[in-house]
């Protein structure tokens, strides 16, 4: 009988086979050694049966959609070997992993071979019992702590509830109060489709009150979301496709409010279609040495079947990489890598129903894009870059954004130290689209043709050229957490464009996902 735990089956030939190079008096044997392991995996054999063992309040379906596939096709008479056998049920067992239902450091598979009764006529296969052991993560789960996301920090209460009806289903319930965000619920249901671990369904319902001082503005979202992932065909490869309704209210304005903000106040209706593509090939998301991210969001709002009352098409692109750099003498990971980012999204209104050439609405402040921050566009203030009216950020429609950064390890720190020396320049420019600084009386009357949202936004991405943008740069630390990236950073803005603003000194970032 043996044991394997959760390792892939052809990991010990694996393994022998990038052993380093044995002494020479040894070399005969470890030749021989290997030639055994290998006619040992070649053995014919079939799977006679599986059991599954711990998985008391998982429904028997969603282990068949897991396994009976792997009897099926090492049934006795078929041409499977050993090792056909051992690396199907590693793939098996990886994929019931990922459910996240069973404790990692608990599975454990026992094979043994079949006895074989009188009446079976002999074969030259083996045939193998197959007993697996697992252990059931709790069903119930209730947390509180701190998260962080890009420019937020909040404190949040969970419960989780998993596998509640036995398929790997989780419904999780959150209630938290942030730094911006006031106040938060959502409860979100997820469940696997036709049971595979890597195809989800997920219905998110939420509530939230956020600040936004740089536009002087509360905003009170109340609707949701109803998603479908699965992974792409190449690795470290995603896809996201989420529906979402959601009713906005842009309410308890600032005395110092603008015209531009007063204009967008009040109630408006998205409904809108999102698709989500992310690439991730990079060593560490929080402090990449090497590798490369892309990343795209596509968002449909209010057009054809969608309704509400706003209508747009809005993409945004992201690419980053970074590449270590080598010091002559010195072998290994140096701590030194070079890395750059690029960003690029667009805004196209478009008019609401069925019609492409019909009068569109110009964009609300709710769905423009903001840029400039400390995870952002660092060395400006939140929101600082784009059109402003008086004091408040009103954000555009067209935006490019770029940055360079080296990491260096400090001076008596180990190479893999998660506290790096951070040398970095960023920059960007965001434009809006003719009729923006309208009231709303102003907007409905002057609602955009097709030709002129074209003319519009042609001229707009052409205006991205126009000059240099805002720049920026700096120098900081930056501490790679599990959880969060974390930069202090002293930072000198070197072109401000005018009516924009630059924030010169320190400046604390804590996110996720940074420029």
């Amino acid at each position: 009988m043996a044991n394997f735990l959760g390792t892939e089956a052809p990991t010990a030939l694996d393994g022998a086979n990038t052993t380093s190079n044995p002494p020479a008096h040894h070399h005969k044997a470890y030749k021989a050694s290997t030639h055994m392991l290998d006619e040992h995996y070649l053995t014919p054999a079939s799977i006679a049966s599986i059991e599954v063992h711990g998985a008391t309040n998982t429904r028997r379906s969603l282990l068949n959609h897991i396994f009976n596939p792997l009897v099926e096709s090492s049934s006795p008479g078929s041409p499977s070997t050993l090792g056909d056998v051992l690396g199907r049920l590693s793939v098996a067992t990886r994929k019931l992993s990922r459910f996240d239902i069973f404790k990692e450091d608990a599975f454990n598979v026992f094979i043994s071979e079949a006895k074989r009764t009188e009446s079976v006529l002999p074969t030259n296969q083996t045939e193998l019992n197959i007993s697996i052991s697992v252990k059931e993560k709790s069903r119930l789960v209730v947390s509180a702590g701190t998260d962080f996301g890009n420019v937020e920090g909040s404190a949040y209460t969970n419960a989780l509830f998993r596998n509640i009806f036995g398929g790997a289903e989780t419904l999780s319930v959150n209630a938290s109060t942030g730094t911006r965000t006031r106040s938060a619920y959502n409860a979100t249901f997820t469940t696997p489709v036709n049971g595979n671990p890597d195809l989800r369904v997920a219905l998110d319902l939420l509530r939230s009150t956020t600040q936004k001082p740089w536009a002087s503005h509360e905003e009170h979202l109340t609707g949701g979301n109803l998603r479908f992932s699965w992974l792409g065909n190449a690795k470290n490869e995603t896809h996201t496709l989420t529906y979402s309704s959601i009713w906005r209210q842009l309410t308890d304005l600032y005395p110092t409010a603008s015209p531009t903000v007063r204009a967008d106040a009040g109630d408006s209706l998205k409904s809108s279609l999102t698709h989500t593509f992310t690439r991730d090939r990079r060593d560490n998301p929080m402090l990449p040495q090497s590798g490369y991210l892309l990343r795209s969001v596509s968002e449909l709002a209010g057009w054809g079947p969608l309704n509400g009352d706003v209508s747009f098409a809005k993409t945004e692109l992201e690419t980053s990489g970074a590449v270590p750099v080598p010091i002559p003498g010195v072998k290994g990971n140096t701590g030194i890598s070079l890395g750059a980012g690029l960003r690029f999204g667009l805004l196209y209104p478009l008019p609401l129903g069925y019609a492409l050439t019909g009068p569109a609405t110009p964009s609300r402040i709710n769905d423009r894009f903001q840029l400039g921050g400390p995870t952002d566009v660092r060395g400006f203030k939140l929101g600082g870059l784009g059109p402003h009216d008086n004091y408040d950020s009103v954000g555009g429609d067209v935006f490019a954004a770029g940055s360079v950064n080296m990491l260096l390890p400090l001076p008596r720190t180990d190479t893999d130290s998660p506290l790096r020396l951070h040398l970095f320049a960023n920059g960007g420019r965001l434009v809006a689209l003719q009729n923006q600084n309208k009231s709303s009386e102003e907007k409905a009357f002057l609602k955009m043709g097709s030709n002129q949202v074209f003319h519009s936004v042609k001229s707009a991405v052409g205006e991205l050229g126009n000059g240099l943008p805002s720049i920026a740069a700096g120098v900081g630390l930056v501490y790679a957490h599990p959880v969060a990236r974390f930069e202090l950073n002293f930072s000198l803005p070197v072109v401000l464009r005018k009516g924009e603003e630059g924030r010169k000194g320190l400046q604390v970032g804590v996110g996720i996902k940074f420029l």
